[in-house]
């Protein structure tokens, strides 16, 4: 017995039947198909809500022509689609349908031939969708491959897992390591300072939506020696699954930029206006005193604000005048006048005026009589503190001297506790601005 060369097409059963309606109804594609003829032989739903048309208006119809189709364009649609079943594979075509109440619709379709188990063609389907429709689609694809090629952001798909599902070129960058390897790591092995927070964002995301603007968060990099901080400016995006009938959180899409340049020099330019502001109102404050170590106590006052924990103020003991030659001076003796109390608060006078401050060699006072110029001393520990005469706590201390007429007159020191950071050159400018005024008003002391 010889095997036949071809197996008979099997009829389609009832549950067949309805499994291919079930598929037909569920398509997002709008679905038409034709037999060999052009005679129409299925029409699904998303066809019926596209254009209007029912099945029972569209199946068994020969062709499109005055109906979906304006008459004078049906003959030549209909070469076209039914030529694919001479052709090799799919083909796509754009081409006008007509709507059931006569509006025109621009649609995107592919088409291809259905054959017979004996490889015959029997007929063609033809998919299609609106223009406008699969360009949003298409634009959408576009703009996550350009987010993910060469944005200027940083972009990372986080997954729901808070890991890192995909990475752009900028993000690794930033992150200074490679596309692949930030891959499923957590992000505590990619941050050190900043992770809880940027945590907590991708949560509060993940369960209530994308918050309503981009914010800074301050970040370190883990491994980074130097322990750099760093300003990004991030931004988050929900991203839902479109199948589910709720939307269902896929992961959160975060995008970050490098802002630390900007949002120093935007810090710098408020620090300095605040500063220059403090040194008016001290001016204005100081003009109204009738006692010289009143107004100079009144500069240390509107100084301290945002500026350090505590300040002393000491002047030279007699003989006043401290020649410029180091190698002629005799050791300067300096004496306590002024400081604020164990705790924050104004600078007032010492009742124990006179009384030498003992400073050994090497203190940074003396170092500022020195040199006449600004001294800073940084990362103090609690015993190089009790050293130094200096409060308890004190971490950081920065030294200006007082200069009047080509005189040193004495000495201002600035403290700051632990939290604060150590003094910088700016900070020493703005210090001998305000020990020049402080020197003016002790000068006026000394002269009367």
């Amino acid at each position: 017995m010889q095997p036949s060369d071809a197996q008979p097409a099997q009829p389609l059963t009832g549950v067949d039947e309805r499994l291919l309606a079930a598929l037909l109804a569920s398509m997002d594609a709008a679905l038409c198909a034709f037999d060999a003829d052009g005679v129409v032989t299925h029409w699904n739903a998303e066809a019926a809500r596209v254009l209007g048309w029912t099945p029972d208006d569209a199946i068994g119809r020969p062709g499109l022509a005055g109906w979906a189709v304006r008459s004078a364009d049906a003959e030549d649609l209909m070469a076209r689609l039914l030529g694919v079943m001479t052709g090799q594979g799919r083909q796509v075509h754009e081409f006008p349908l007509l709507t059931k109440d006569g509006h025109r619709v621009l649609v995107r379709a592919q088409t291809a031939a259905v054959h017979a188990p004996d490889g015959r063609p029997v007929g063609v389907y033809c998919a299609f969708s609106e223009v406008h429709a699969q360009i949003d689609l298409e634009r959408s694809i576009a703009l996550s491959d350009a987010l993910f090629q060469e944005a200027s952001w940083g972009v990372v798909l986080i997954d729901a897992d808070l890991r890192p599902a995909v990475v752009n070129d900028h993000a690794a960058r930033l992150l200074r390591t490679g596309r692949e390897s930030l891959l499923g790591r957590p992000l505590g092995e990619l941050l050190d300072q900043g992770v809880d927070e940027l945590e907590n964002a991708l949560h509060h995301v993940l369960s209530a939506g994308t918050p309503p603007a981009p914010l800074d968060l301050w970040v370190t990099l883990r491994g980074d020696a130097e322990q750099t901080r760093r300003c990004w400016r991030v931004g988050f995006v929900r991203l839902g699954s479109p199948l589910g009938e709720e939307p269902v959180p896929l992961g959160v899409g975060w995008l970050f930029q490098d802002v630390t340049d900007d949002r120093k020099a935007s810090g710098e330019a408020s620090r300095l206006r605040f500063r220059t502001t403090q040194l008016r109102r001290a001016a204005a404050a100081a003009a109204e005193c009738e006692d010289p170590m009143e107004a100079a106590t009144c500069h240390l006052d509107y100084a301290l604000a945002g500026f350090a924990d505590h300040v002393l103020l000491d002047l030279l003991a007699a003989p006043d005048v401290v020649p410029d030659d180091a190698e002629t001076a005799t050791a300067p003796r300096l004496v306590r006048a002024a400081g604020t109390p164990g705790g924050p608060g104004p600078c007032l006078p010492v009742a124990s005026a006179g009384i030498p401050a003992r400073y050994e060699e090497g203190h940074p006072a003396l170092q500022a009589v020195s040199r006449t110029g600004p001294v800073r001393a940084a990362d103090l520990s609690p015993r190089r503190a009790e050293e130094l005469r200096w409060p308890d706590g004190t971490v950081a201390g920065l030294c200006a001297v007082l200069r009047s007429r080509g005189r040193t007159v004495g000495v201002l020191t600035f403290l700051r506790g632990a939290g604060r950071p150590a003094f910088d050159r700016e900070d020493a400018a703005y210090a001998q601005d305000v020990a020049a005024r402080v020197a003016a008003a002790l000068d006026l002391r000394a002269g009367e």
